[in-house]
């Protein structure tokens, strides 16, 4: 029988850290004399109660360590779990949100999707934005975590084909998680604190810059505006690009820049592919506003940069109508939506590595059946690739894809007018942020939409951001045995 001991003293001790950082915003309402301040205190015992109590039942329960089923069980049960508890302050304070409503915003922030059910923004309580932007930070960094420790068990998320370079992430979890985790924190520190300084810099003030760098390098999309980043055009979104990149890259490769190894980085098939398709991506759309509009070209430049970029990363945040600038640029920024940014990055979605794979299997499989006879291995970036990353690829499209598809039905059932529903369901699955179609609101919120829909998109978000295959291999009765 499974023991669920290490599972509940962990995510009690994840929930009283939680319920601790509330505290954070708690000071800040409070130094704002904002009475919301007593919200976020109300919702820091109830967490920290939850917790406590949860991590003092189970305490002897990482007397043998952390096994391959409790990490996925763990993995699963975080997301689920401490959105729920994030969500408190949104219910006993401002906006006063009701249990969907808060639950939604939590979980959006969370899996650092960035789509928002609240309006009204620039009005409510410094401490509710912080918490919002504070959401997502974690959420960044967590998912990073799972990417390097919990993912590469099920051969899915790539790790595993750069593990004789870094960490070595299979087999048992701990405690190689903490030099790991410790590793991450080192660098995702770094950039946020850099992102917070360029964003000063170039004119936000430190309430804006500090809460934007948080949503940046989490590649998360919140803002402290119903304007999103329209608030800021200019210099600052060439800052906003810059940081929303160095997120998408493999922060494994910025660990191992710290150890003196600057090597990988370069030689990394991941970074060079993303880099080069971000550069198509923008230049189509770049060429394509010059033939057809009469913006002036600095302005389609700095737009299309920072647009193009925030949805290829995931980031979601908006400066611009893109549906309004035609049926192929909004095609093009569907499809990185897809791609998303590299593995081990804070950006979400299919991610570079496995396209890399499936096209390199696609051009494999077209050279046999030129020569059927000769045998050549397949491999990416000089490393052989075996033939079960290959298939566990081939699985997670199919299942991404499928997931997609059946999302967009569901939420076209739901009440969601055709384009609305597939851009939702894009949105959610992929964690990008806007929803384009009738039915979103001026700022981009969907409170609109009805209640079966939040739902189904918070179901999205969730299987989205876990890779799938993280949280459908629960319901493998072979999973569990052995």
């Amino acid at each position: 029988m499974l023991d669920i001991r290490p599972v509940v003293h962990l995510v009690g001790l994840l929930a009283l850290t939680l319920g601790l950082l509330m505290l954070v915003p708690a000071a800040v309402d409070w130094q704002a004399d904002e009475a919301n301040a007593s919200a976020f205190l109300r919702a820091s015992f109830i967490t920290c109660l939850i917790g406590g109590i949860g991590a003092l039942a189970t305490r002897n329960g990482l007397e043998h360590g952390l096994g391959r089923r409790q990490s996925f069980l763990l993995t699963t049960s975080l997301w689920a779990i401490l959105p729920a508890l994030g969500a408190l302050p949104f219910i006993m304070g401002a906006p006063g949100a009701d249990i969907t409503h808060a639950f939604f915003e939590a979980m959006s922030g969370m899996t650092t999707t960035g789509t928002t059910v609240f309006t009204g923004l620039d009005d409510l309580p410094p401490g509710v934005l912080v918490w919002r932007s504070m959401l997502q930070w974690l959420g960044g960094l967590g998912i990073i975590v799972v990417a390097l420790v919990f993912l590469p068990v099920l051969r899915v998320g790539g790790m595993q084909h750069f593990q004789s370079e870094a960490f070595d992430t299979m087999g048992k979890v701990m405690p190689r998680i903490y030099d790991i985790s410790a590793a991450l924190l080192q660098v995702y520190l770094a950039l946020t604190l850099a992102a917070t300084i360029a964003y000063m810099a170039f004119g936000m003030s430190g309430f804006d810059a500090v809460n934007h760098a948080m949503t940046t390098i989490a590649t998360g999309g919140f803002s402290t505006s119903d304007e999103s980043f329209a608030k800021f055009t200019g210099p600052l979104e060439y800052v906003a690009a810059l940081f929303m990149v160095l997120a998408g890259l493999p922060f494994i490769r910025y660990i191992q820049i710290l150890g003196g190894s600057v090597a990988p980085f370069w030689r990394d098939v991941q970074v060079r592919a993303f880099l080069r398709w971000a550069a198509y991506a923008v230049g189509a759309v770049i060429l394509y506003r010059m033939l057809t509009s009469d913006v002036p070209f600095l302005d389609i430049l700095r737009g299309t940069i920072f647009n193009v970029i925030t949805l290829f990363t995931g980031t979601g945040y908006g400066s611009d109508d893109v549906s309004a600038w035609g049926d192929f640029p909004l095609l093009v920024v569907v499809l990185v939506g897809f791609i998303g940014a590299c593995t081990a990055s804070t950006g979400c979605a299919l991610k570079i590595f496995r396209f890399l794979v499936l096209f390199e299997a696609l051009r494999m499989q077209m050279q046999r059946l030129r020569r059927p006879h000769e045998v050549t291995p397949l491999r990416l970036g000089g490393k052989r690739l075996s033939d079960d990353v290959v298939a566990s690829v081939i699985v997670m499209f199919t299942v991404f894809i499928a997931s997609f598809l059946l999302l967009a039905v569901a939420l076209s059932l739901a009440g969601l007018e055709q384009r609305t529903a597939i851009t939702a369901a894009w949105t959610a699955i992929c964690n990008v942020g806007p929803v384009f179609g009738p039915g979103v609101g001026e700022t981009g919120a969907v409170d609109g939409f009805p209640l079966v829909a939040k739902w189904l998109m918070i179901g999205g978000m969730y299987l989205g951001r876990l890779e799938m295959l993280a949280v459908l291999v629960l319901f493998l009765p072979r999973f569990w045995r052995g």
